[in-house]
């Protein structure tokens, strides 16, 4: 499948004030409660760990931060790869009674967040799990919505959102793609 730039959705400043944003949401939503960010594979990483020194500089504390891979709760695991790549599920000792925040670039279908709460409650019993993710764009199969909101898009059937990072990446953009 070959993809064709459709627009650019955000510059590398929209991305660094998004997650700004985000991050004063996160504070705000849970009243100085401290938070865990779970950031999931791939790139919901290093938004977290991104986020987690927002929140450091703006608090004096370091939240606890964690990464979680679902691939091996995805429901269509055989579809996605005939061997997934799988990587480190990574959290901090104790999530029981925490507030979780889990933190993805893009929300789509809702199979990934689906695979993630699956995954995450193999690991224990949180006070609460909310969502954060840079970009929502519709076209959701199963009744899951995000508590925090960079951007909320329409989009096509045949359009891709790729979230570059500059950590993965190379440099920090959101495009809109189109399947050619």
């Amino acid at each position: 499948m070959t993809l064709k730039l459709n627009y650019q959705l955000m510059t590398t400043q929209d991305v660094r004030g998004t997650l700004d944003r985000l991050t004063d949401e996160i504070l705000h939503a849970n009243e100085g409660r401290p938070v865990v960010l779970l950031g999931i594979q791939r790139r919901g990483v290093p938004m977290a760990q991104r986020m987690a020194e927002m929140i450091a500089k703006k608090t004096g504390k370091h939240p606890q931060i964690g990464t979680l891979d679902i691939n091996l709760y995805r429901d269509d695991l055989t579809r996605v790869a005939f061997q997934p790549v799988v990587r480190k599920t990574d959290l901090p000792q104790d999530i029981d009674d925490k507030d979780v925040i889990l933190v993805d670039d893009v929300l789509y279908t809702g199979r990934t967040i689906r695979a993630a709460l699956d995954a995450l409650c193999d690991f224990g019993r949180m006070r609460t799990i909310q969502l954060a993710v840079f970009i929502d764009r519709g076209h959701r199969e199963l009744p899951i919505e995000a508590n925090f909101i960079g951007k909320k898009i329409s989009t096509k059937d045949n359009e891709v959102v790729e979230v570059k990072l500059m950590e993965i990446d190379g440099e920090d953009a959101i495009y809109v793609m189109e399947k050619a």
